[in-house]
């Protein structure tokens, strides 16, 4: 099997995206975010998690797309770092798939900024494209902190 890998699939508007199954702890509906003062902008707050307190992180902000347009809530995609265990704020969830390692490829030239950097690759499937984040490199306090100032930067 050490040919095939299974990532956990999801949404953000039409773009395709997976992070690998082992590091996805549960996908659950929308829970209520308490926001953190002077935060970076793309984390929305901290969800209460049967007890265990999760920061919660908008991939769409961090990934530099614009802001949901409609009224539906995200979905929280839960899952385990060596950071610890974080929430990731998609769109909408897709399914488990199981994805042959021959189809891979190294993300695009044409790749810049952040998503150059969180992009691990790309899985020819069918119908589409799987882009691939690099969860470790996704929940990285230094990545995050830069796109703080980053932030801070363009509003003063």
């Amino acid at each position: 099997m050490a040919d095939h890998r299974q990532f956990c699939t999801f949404f953000l508007d039409d773009r395709f995206f997976g992070v690998e199954v082992e590091k996805v702890q549960e996908v659950i509906r929308y829970q209520i975010v308490t926001p953190v003062p002077l935060a970076s902008p793309v984390i929305c707050g901290l969800i209460n998690l049967r007890g265990q307190i999760v920061t919660a992180i908008d991939l769409r902000r961090l990934l530099r797309l614009a802001d949901r347009t409609d009224d539906r809530r995200p979905i929280n995609i839960v899952v385990h770092t060596r950071q610890g265990t974080f929430s990731l704020l998609v769109d909408r969830i897709g399914d488990v798939l199981d994805v042959e390692q021959s189809s891979f490829e190294h993300p695009p030239d044409t790749l810049d900024g952040i998503a150059r950097e969180l992009i691990q690759g790309t899985y020819k499937l069918p119908d589409c494209l799987l882009l691939t984040l690099n969860i470790d490199k996704l929940f990285n306090p230094a990545l995050l902190n830069r796109f703080h100032t980053v932030a801070k930067k363009t509003e003063d």
